[in-house]
């Protein structure tokens, strides 16, 4: 005996079960991605720092120009650290914390007589403030100062814990820190999240001077 077929409105409830299903799914679908967006949107929103460098691959070199743009997650020769990891290493004591970050300039086109007031730099406390030192080329004369000033900071120990920083997203402290490890010292740390990142967490800052 043959199976009975189904009427018609077997066929019309099966399919609007279906389309009720096809629904269910699309808007599950649609609020997962709304959620996905606004979680993103409001990590944004609160001011978090981020460093989108993830991917960016290590050159065989030193960055040259373009200071100011994603970097990679690390560099050869030192240790990454977060900032939960650099307060922790601030706190234990010991550490040589070096700001890379360029000094400002007079502007070339000031009328004379005119007083120029650079804003004052503030970078984490206890900081030697080395400016120019992270340039992908430096000077014979830059060399020799970022050499001497480590050398003093860390009481000619090439073993002693040693952390260079400067903005997030700046190559200048990427290339400061594989420089300092090119000169034998085991303990470089690069803290790429910089300034910013302590100062997000509320964490001080103070007034600095380079180094002359």
């Amino acid at each position: 005996m043959g199976e009975t077929p189904p009427d018609a409105s077997m066929l019309a409830a099966f399919n609007l079960n279906c389309n009720i299903m096809d629904s269910t799914t699309q808007a599950f679908k649609t609020n997962s991605a709304a959620v996905a967006v606004l979680a993103v949107t409001l990590f944004l929103l609160s001011g978090a720092p981020v460093i989108a460098g993830e991917g960016v691959p290590e050159p065989p070199g030193y960055r040259m120009d373009d200071y100011r743009a994603p970097v990679p997650e690390t560099v050869a020769g030192a240790t990454t650290v977060s900032t939960q990891q650099l307060k922790a290493m601030i706190d234990a004591g010991g550490v040589v914390l070096v700001d890379v970050l360029p000094a400002p300039r007079k502007p070339p086109n000031m009328l004379p007589g005119v007083p120029w007031m650079p804003v004052p730099h503030h970078n984490i406390p206890g900081s030697i403030w080395l400016p120019e030192v992270g340039r992908g080329k430096i000077p014979v004369s830059v060399n020799a100062y970022f050499r001497d000033n480590l050398a003093k900071a860390a009481g000619d120990d090439k073993a002693r814990p040693i952390v260079i920083y400067c903005r997030i997203d700046c190559w200048m402290s990427w290339n400061a820190a594989k420089r300092a490890a090119s000169y034998g010292y085991t303990a470089i740390h690069w803290y790429p999240m910089g300034i910013e990142g302590w100062e997000f967490e509320n964490l001080p800052l103070e007034v600095n001077r380079p180094v002359p």
